[in-house]
């Protein structure tokens, strides 16, 4: 390391010396506009697109009273007033009973068993059968699974 005392004080100029050296670039200063003007205001121009094809695209949205709805830029088609659809939920509804009979026959054979490893094992797939006859025998699971078809007339 090199003492302080050793360092050349002629390294160090002054900023006033700078400015004066030669070949320094000269500080412009900006032109200063007329009062009585001012700049025009720049404004936001409205220019109305041209109607596109319907792309087929759902987007969320909100409605008038501010609630979720869901819209889409589809083709616009006649709607007949007069058609009507039906509702079917045979194939639910079986489902359901077979495994309602299916638990009856597991609680039946769980209460004539005496060996302890058919036990656990009828336990087991009785938890089963009520976990799946819980999940489809609800209306959402209806509503989910139900086949809707045109009436015809």
């Amino acid at each position: 390391m090199m003492p302080i005392s050793g360092v050349n004080p002629g390294g160090v100029q002054p900023l006033a010396a700078a400015e004066q050296a030669p070949g320094a670039p000269q500080v412009q200063t900006p032109e200063e506009e007329p009062q009585g003007r001012r700049p025009k205001p720049v404004l936001d121009e409205y220019v109305p697109e041209e109607p596109r094809e319907p792309s087929g695209r759902y987007w969320m949205g909100r409605d008038e009273d501010g609630q979720p709805k869901i819209y889409f830029d589809g083709p616009e088609g006649k709607k007949d007033q007069g058609e009507t659809w039906e509702c079917n939920t045979d194939k639910v509804d079986r489902e359901i009973e077979k495994l309602k009979k299916k638990r009856q026959e597991l609680e039946q054979r769980l209460n004539a068993e005496t060996d302890e490893a058919t036990i656990q094992d009828l336990e087991r797939r009785l938890a089963q059968v009520e976990r799946e006859l819980k999940m489809k025998d609800s209306d959402a699971y209806r509503r989910q699974n139900a086949v809707f078809r045109k009436k015809s007339d």
